[in-house]
């Protein structure tokens, strides 16, 4: 009897749960958990216990959640590769380039709120950033089979071309460096360049990538840029088996 005098949303939350509907093909029983996702920390939400909450929390959450996600469905879509493709088209699937791609193109930016002055479209963590608050909010509210369900059929094969993605190269300097951001560690490239004993009078390109003033991943290649990306390269392959923070 009680379910008869559920609270009557507002306006704008009826808006937001047909979007929801609409963009991952789900009914919210929770909404609260998706409004939550899509607030900056800069706009946390206040509550009556005198505290704040933003998607923060969430975005940690939902990081984990797409990493399971999308190790659980590459496995079972890609039955014959490898482990060294698995784990490519992972980090792929998993860049912030990736999620900032299915956010801006699936039509949930309108809803995010962030302070004034802030532009969603330009800032290039908060896209991916809600991407993931959203996985979260969906794991809790739905459970992981069906936030995979979710992920997979309306957001990623949706909005991202997978077997295109197959053969872009990733750009490991981008990502370190949006990695370290995010986990607020210091990422540092340095180059050298020394005399190359194959190629005859020509110079080649010693670079290092240091965390924080640990040195983790070195390249070497006849140009500044892919030595560059050659260290950073080898450093996300010294965050991936050190579990650095979780390489996500």
């Amino acid at each position: 009897m009680f379910s008869l005098f559920k609270p009557k949303l507002s306006k704008g939350d009826r808006v937001f749960k047909a979007d929801l509907k609409k963009i991952l093909g789900i009914s919210p029983k929770n909404l609260y958990l998706y409004k939550t996702a899509m607030v900056h920390r800069s706009v946390s939400i206040s509550l009556t216990s005198g505290t704040s909450d933003n998607n923060e929390r969430l975005e940690y959450l939902g990081d984990a959640i797409i990493d399971a996600i999308v190790a659980d469905y590459l496995f079972e879509h890609y039955p014959t590769k490898r482990e060294g493709f698995l784990s490519q088209m992972r980090s792929k699937i998993v860049s912030r380039k990736t999620l900032n791609t299915i956010a801006q193109t699936c039509g949930i930016t309108k809803h995010i709120v962030v302070r004034q002055g802030v532009n969603p479209s330009e800032n290039k963590n908060l896209l991916g950033n809600v991407i993931e608050a959203l996985a979260g909010a969906l794991f809790l509210d739905k459970g992981y089979v069906c936030a995979k369900r979710v992920f997979i059929n309306k957001l990623l094969t949706k909005y991202i071309d997978l077997d295109q993605l197959e053969f872009e190269e990733i750009d490991y300097k981008s990502r370190l460096i949006e990695w370290g951001q995010k986990h607020k560690l210091l990422v540092t490239f340095n180059s050298i360049e020394e005399p190359d004993s194959i190629a005859d009078h020509h110079k080649s390109f010693l670079a290092f990538v240091s965390l924080d003033d640990k040195q983790i991943g070195k390249g070497k290649a006849l140009s500044k840029k892919e030595a560059e990306q050659k260290a950073a390269h080898s450093a996300w392959d010294y965050i991936a088996a050190h579990n650095t923070q979780e390489a996500s």
